[in-house]
């Protein structure tokens, strides 16, 4: 069996030589317009390339056929190879991800949370401890169906900025998310079209990053940039 999945644009899978792998969660964190939906489908057009079917989990409502026509030639066939759940609470996602390992079977070749934390995000209150176990049993649901059915998990995430400037942003979510994702990819909005993804944590890679900008077809390396190393 492969050890890893192609994600469907060229830059991502050179930055992770070879894709996303199937036994760990990948987690896809950054601003608003970053890039995050757009690597969702791109995961989700390889995937059903290879055959298989995604199950692709939709808290925003950002899934866009117009989009999925520009980045797929026949957007038709795809849209029969993906399999949508559109929670509109957090509840409803709870319940979602208590079906999952029930809906899992071999035609499943990737699951995706395009984002993992936006309804959680907005029915936080001063006392959000049960919030949080459910966030984490969430996780862990994520993580078990990885592990023993080797699908590759792909999340997206948004994130804040830190009170601290030499902190940066940070996810929301915090270490709920990252302790259980594997692989971290940070993608980076910068003036006009240009854009980063820092590869932020792999049990295999080294931290590097790679600027690309986001056209019609998917990404897109900006000429001669290359990998910046850490």
């Amino acid at each position: 069996m492969e050890e890893k999945i192609s994600s469907g644009s060229e830059i991502l899978d050179r930055l992770l030589e070879g894709g996303y792998e199937r036994d760990v969660v990948t987690t896809i964190y950054g601003p608003a317009g970053s890039g995050k939906s757009t690597a969702c489908l791109l995961a989700a057009i390889a995937a059903s390339k290879s055959g298989k079917k995604a199950l692709f989990i939709d808290t925003e409502g950002g899934y866009s056929v117009t989009r999925l026509k520009q980045l797929a030639n026949d957007s038709k066939k795809l849209m029969e190879s993906i399999i949508f759940l559109k929670p509109t609470t957090f509840e409803e996602q709870k319940k979602h991800f208590s079906s999952l390992k029930a809906m899992v079977n071999q035609k499943i070749g990737l699951i995706v949370v395009d984002t993992i934390t936006n309804l959680y995000r907005s029915e936080r209150t001063s006392d959000n401890v049960e919030l949080n176990r459910e966030l984490g049993r969430q996780m862990a649901a994520l993580v078990e169906l990885v592990r023993t059915k080797s699908i590759p998990v792909l999340l997206t995430n948004q994130v804040y900025s830190d009170m601290e400037p030499k902190k940066g942003v940070r996810m929301v979510g915090g270490d709920i998310i990252a302790y259980n994702s594997k692989c971290l990819i940070e993608l980076k909005l910068f003036h006009g079209n240009k854009r980063s993804a820092l590869l932020h944590r792999h049990r295999n890679l080294p931290q590097r990053e790679v600027l690309f900008e986001i056209r019609n077809e998917g990404f897109v390396e900006l000429k001669d940039s290359g990998f910046r190393l850490f």
